[in-house]
């Protein structure tokens, strides 16, 4: 599939909730039912994404989303919020161009890293960063404010599963 990325639009928003909510089903296949039966950002928090030009769609030929990230500034770094693949539409790198997209719009504005938090031990999440030449922050590198993300993921009971912060030079 050829896709094509662009800034999320107003009509999107639902699309971007039914493509996180399929990308999460695969996580009851290896047990964590609770991230998959996640519902997703709400519309309003995706609103906000969008009408900051924070948040990107992959699309298809017709202009449906097959695929979105969100992005954050945190501690002088561009931070991947929220990267999600509709699952008819995984294994055609669209989650790396979606991320390096992130990285364009990062470099153009100063930034010097992408950051994110992900899963230590779901196959499909810290090796597949890996592999987009994101590395593992040791505890000493988190900064204050992936401090205060992985805390907030942590209160909403993530940490039952191990989570590291990785990040990628620019």
């Amino acid at each position: 599939m050829t896709v094509a990325i662009r800034l999320a639009g107003e009509t999107d928003l639902p699309v971007l909730r039914r493509i996180e909510v399929a990308a999460g089903k695969a996580f009851a296949e290896i047990g964590m039912d609770e991230v998959a039966g996640d519902e997703g950002l709400p519309e309003e928090q995706l609103r906000a994404y969008q009408q900051d030009g924070r948040a990107w769609v992959a699309t298809d030929a017709a202009d449906h989303p097959a695929a979105y990230v969100l992005a954050d500034v945190v501690d002088g770094n561009a931070h991947i919020e929220q990267v999600s693949v509709d699952p008819d539409h995984a294994h055609q790198r669209i989650g790396q161009a979606l991320i390096d997209q992130v990285g364009r719009w990062a470099r153009e504005r100063g930034h010097p890293a992408l950051t994110l938090t992900t899963f230590v031990e779901v196959a499909w999440n810290l090796p597949y960063y890996e592999r987009l030449g994101f590395r593992r922050l040791t505890t000493a590198e988190v900064t204050p404010g992936l401090r205060t993300i992985r805390d907030h993921e942590a209160s909403l009971g993530l940490d039952r599963w191990p989570r590291c912060c990785m990040l990628r030079a620019l």
